[in-house]
């Protein structure tokens, strides 16, 4: 970036081309008194010119900054107009060279500095025409010409400098639309990230934690009753064993990111009524009812169904102290509710949960994410009631283009 393009390095090639070759010229017709004089000082207009190219580096110069600093380019450009001037003298045929110098001097310093110095050069060529015009020579052409000329170099560069400018431009634009996609890359992974956490976590929180809550609990009971009534014991752990087992097959199905291990091979008031069978042994009575004619609904919807129910459950049966839940599956025609109401202890919704839980704002975005709504109704001392809606014909949230 900011560097002059290939098309500056091709204008310059034939620049020294174009100088050597009207050195020659001047020489070749000066008169043979001055010819000596003139090829001494066309060389040394070479060399000079040689020197510049080497030590200055124009090729490299920044279109788009300041130019034409430094000792050596203005040691450059003095010189050549210094040995352009005796050559002028030696020889008529070097005036042809105001227009390579004009070139040189716009390239090197650049509009600003370049301009008027292509100016003077100009007035030199001018006065050198005049000075050698013969009266019969009309006087427009010595001075259009060299007029003409000098106009012509300092479009040239301009022109040129202003497509660099314009190249230079499109690619700065360029490499920011190209940060731009990387940054919008990088937010999306971030954002597929945070979404694949968040159900990562309502996984485990609904499935193994759950299980394992349950697991704990039946063997704390079950630790109580040994000696006691070592027949409950027994049926207790037992009941904590197939438990482990069952979250177990969670945790390979999950794994595998199948379906819950209820819903394998059979439907959800089936897979509802096993949840209800096994909260049943942990000492909380739930009772099961279907309404509509119960009919297969896409694995999403019945999934965040399961979920929600055990996830519903399990609150009760941790926090609520209630005998009893009832759990109300309902099809309708483009819609399922599925209704989770107890006679337990209730809370203020306005409160924080204790302990940070994450039950509720998991179900919600399971939910959510389905195009689906989620209603708690609950008081202190009135027991809580949990309503879920959603379209029986739900997609998955990553066909939705959803989080």
């Amino acid at each position: 970036m900011g560097r002059l393009v290939d098309a500056s390095r091709a204008l310059l090639r034939g620049l020294d081309v174009l100088l050597v070759a009207l050195v020659l010229v001047a020489v070749v017709q000066a008169s043979p008194g001055a010819r000596w004089l003139a090829a001494a000082v066309g060389a040394a207009l070479v060399g000079v010119h040689v020197w510049g190219r080497r030590h200055v580096r124009v090729h490299e110069a920044a279109v788009d900054g300041p130019r034409g600093h430094g000792r050596a380019v203005l040691a450059w450009m003095a010189a050549d107009l210094a040995l352009w001037a005796v050559l002028l003298v030696a020889s008529p045929a070097a005036l042809w060279l105001a227009f390579p110098l004009v070139l040189l001097q716009m390239h090197v310093l650049g509009p600003r500095r370049g301009i008027p110095l292509a100016a003077l050069t100009t007035a030199g060529a001018v006065a050198a025409g005049l000075a050698r015009r013969s009266p019969d020579d009309p006087l427009l052409g010595y001075v259009l010409g060299p007029a003409v000329g000098a106009v012509v170099a300092i479009g040239v560069v301009l022109g040129l400098e202003a497509l660099v400018r314009e190249s230079q431009a499109r690619q700065r634009a360029l490499d920011e639309l190209t940060a731009a996609r990387e940054h919008l890359a990088a937010a999306e992974r971030d954002r597929a990230v945070a979404a694949e956490r968040e159900r990562l976590a309502r996984e485990v929180h609904d499935t193994l934690a759950q299980g394992f809550t349950a697991v704990e609990l039946l063997l704390r009971s079950a630790r109580q009753a040994v000696g006691s009534d070592d027949t409950r014991a027994a049926d207790l752990v037992d009941t904590a064993r197939q438990t482990a087992l069952d979250n177990l097959a969670e945790a390979r199905r999950f794994v595998r990111a199948l379906s819950p291990v209820d819903l394998a091979d059979s439907s959800l008031p089936d897979a509802l009524g096993r949840v209800a069978a096994r909260t049943d042994d942990q000492g909380l009575r739930v009772a099961i009812r279907v309404e509509g004619a119960a009919r297969p609904l896409a694995v999403p919807v019945e999934t965040t169904l399961l979920r929600v129910a055990q996830s519903a459950l399990a609150n009760v049966h941790q926090h609520a102290h209630a005998r009893r839940a009832d759990v109300t599956l309902t099809y309708l025609e483009d819609t399922v509710l599925l209704d989770v109401v107890d006679d337990g202890d209730g809370f203020d919704l306005g409160a924080p949960p204790a302990g940070g839980g994450f039950g509720l704002p998991a179900m919600r975005s399971r939910v959510h994410e389905l195009g689906g709504t989620l209603a708690v109704e609950t008081a202190p001392g009135e027991g809580t009631a949990v309503a879920v809606s959603l379209p029986a014909a739900a997609r998955d949230a990553d066909e939705q283009g959803e989080p």
